[in-house]
């Protein structure tokens, strides 16, 4: 088993806490990891991105060379486009729809989504509008999406949200896992 994930947003979206989920549940697995983030700029709406390796083997570097990543996982559609060349032919994209618009000269989201329905393996839809019927965040509900695509037992992925969120109570808990099984529903798969 081998994969290359790139998660991508904007600061405050929840990226490195969906990286830190998919990793937990991958050690609880027996997979190997390297992962490289990198959000300086996350504290004023900039661009945060994070290399996430999973293999059953070990994994020498923690970047993932352009055209070999298996899936991008992006909290917004823009800084999806951002890293396309990045995307393996045969990869997945899974975006929520719902632009962050924080810059002036921000394309009409039409025209970003126009090139985004070109990948052949695109799974789009509004995270956000998910996460308030279920009174979540949206970076859970697109890892929900993601999570047919990670090869890892969806069950692990809820133990690491209850390893990872049980300090924060009953409710943050069943709220992530409520926002990740509706994901999961918006998978296609």
């Amino acid at each position: 088993m081998k994969k290359d994930i790139l998660l991508c947003g904007v600061g405050g979206d929840g990226i490195v806490s969906v990286a830190k989920i998919i990793s937990d549940a991958a050690l609880n697995m027996g997979l190997h990891l390297k992962q490289s983030e990198i959000h300086g700029m996350s504290q004023r709406g900039g661009s945060v991105f994070s290399h996430l390796r999973l293999s059953s083997d070990e994994i020498y570097s923690d970047v993932i060379p352009e055209g070999k990543v298996d899936i991008i996982l992006s909290s917004e559609p823009m800084e999806a486009l951002r890293y396309l060349p990045f995307l393996a032919e045969d990869g997945w994209i899974i975006t929520n729809s719902t632009p962050f618009i924080n810059i002036k000269n921000y394309p009409e989201i039409e025209n970003v989504m126009s090139e985004l329905k070109k990948i052949k393996n695109l799974v789009a839809f509004d995270a956000n509008e998910i996460a308030k019927e279920v009174k979540a965040r949206a970076n859970m509900v697109l890892l929900g999406a993601a999570a047919p695509f990670l090869d890892i037992e969806f069950s692990k992925l809820e133990e690491a949200i209850h390893h990872i969120f049980d300090r924060k109570g009953e409710e943050v808990v069943n709220s992530n896992l409520a926002a990740i099984r509706a994901g999961k529903e918006n998978s296609g798969k």
